[in-house]
């Protein structure tokens, strides 16, 4: 896929099938390596700055954002500001202490990450259990 035109053409609002352009979108992350590459995943590929750059520039792009790859800051920029990855889940599945981020945008277009991080384990209740709700007084 090499312009956004094919990407809105796609069926985007389906199950993420095991294979096809839908899986390559949600599951291909940046490299450090030039050039397309083997996903560790075992889906979808790594890609380079080299491609980052072309694609950027052959959509009249800045930047690309993405999400679905763990981020322990919430955000990452890779490929010279070239893709920004944003990882929305705080502490992702209760026991990766990472933090959350978003980014906000202005009418200007400018730009800024916001991070978050996860809530106090105390909030939650003794030893992650949550805490039983008061009844209101009607139900007593």
């Amino acid at each position: 896929m090499r312009r956004i035109e094919h990407v809105q053409k796609l069926d985007r609002y389906i199950e993420i099938p095991h294979e096809g352009p839908i899986c390559d979108l949600m599951w291909s992350d940046p490299d450090d390596r030039y050039g397309w590459g083997i996903s560790p995943r075992g889906a979808g590929y790594t890609f380079g700055q080299d491609i980052t750059e072309t694609f950027n520039h052959e959509n009249g792009l800045q930047f690309i954002v993405r999400a679905h790859q763990l981020i322990m800051e919430g955000y990452q920029w890779q490929h010279s500001n070239g893709v920004l990855t944003l990882f929305s889940a705080p502490n992702y599945c209760y026991r990766c202490g990472n933090q959350a981020a978003i980014m906000q945008l202005d009418e200007h277009l400018n730009r800024n990450i916001v991070q978050f991080d996860p809530a106090p384990r105390h909030q939650h209740g003794v030893e992650g259990k949550p805490k039983p709700k008061a009844l209101p007084d009607y139900f007593l």
